[in-house]
């Protein structure tokens, strides 16, 4: 844990192990399904092994998460952080301001699309969705997803299958419909987001996602700036 607040208040003893930097956002990726070290990873981006280690095992012996073999799993004091959690996303979703071009991040927003595919809607059999971001740098710009039966699988590196369908957009564009800000069919009739491919796949596309629980949260007015 990190230093102590010497409060008996019940806030404060619960800040001393979660609001060391990143272990929030830990604790939101394993409640996200994520379990192995490299899926809690995928999630934080921008953390180091090291540090992702570090905390992991901090959150082990606080009794929070419980290390089975290869995988992380939260013990009931970790589920029951649920409700925390999704209170701070409702929070930050209606009353934190615009976002920083340093706040988005491809490799971030396509895997938590990755795993809000919904196979009740997708293709049947093998569908690849290649993710073109025009304003990204080169190394990042392009993100093949791939669909089959019932699975999904992000790549950075292109994965050998022929392509079904083509998604190019702003990267701001398509955050802020994964944060609900944005609606599909707004950013396709304003031609921000494009969809290349067979007629079927392109109409099929919106639906083939579930946006979090947080993108449908009323915005509240906002009389500040960014955070």
């Amino acid at each position: 844990m990190g230093a102590s607040y010497y409060q008996f208040c019940p806030v404060a003893k619960a800040m001393e192990l979660l609001d060391e930097r990143w272990t929030l956002l830990i604790v939101r990726e394993l409640l996200s399904g994520s379990e192995r070290f490299n899926e809690v990873r995928r999630g934080v981006p921008r953390m180091s092994p090291t540090l992702l280690a570090k905390r992991l095992n901090q959150l082990v012996r606080a009794g929070v998460v419980e290390k089975r073999d290869d995988r992380y799993v939260l013990t009931p004091a970790g589920v029951e952080l649920r409700p925390v959690v999704e209170a701070l996303a409702v929070w930050g979703v209606r009353w934190i301001g615009e976002l920083g071009e340093r706040d988005l991040d491809p490799k971030l927003l396509l895997w938590d699309m990755c795993r809000h595919v919904d196979a009740g809607a997708a293709p049947e059999g093998r569908t690849v969705v290649l993710f073109g971001f025009p304003d990204v740098p080169p190394a990042a710009r392009h993100w093949w997803l791939v669909l089959d039966s019932g699975t999904a699988d992000l790549c950075d590196e292109d994965p050998g299958h022929e392509v079904s369908v083509t998604v190019a957009a702003p990267l701001r564009a398509l955050v802020e419909i994964w944060r609900g800000d944005l609606a599909w069919s707004d950013a396709l009739r304003a031609g921000t987001v494009e969809l290349h491919g067979p007629e079927h796949l392109r109409r099929g596309v919106p639906t083939w996602f579930t946006l979090p629980p947080f993108a449908a949260v009323p915005r509240a007015a906002r009389t500040g700036g960014a955070v």
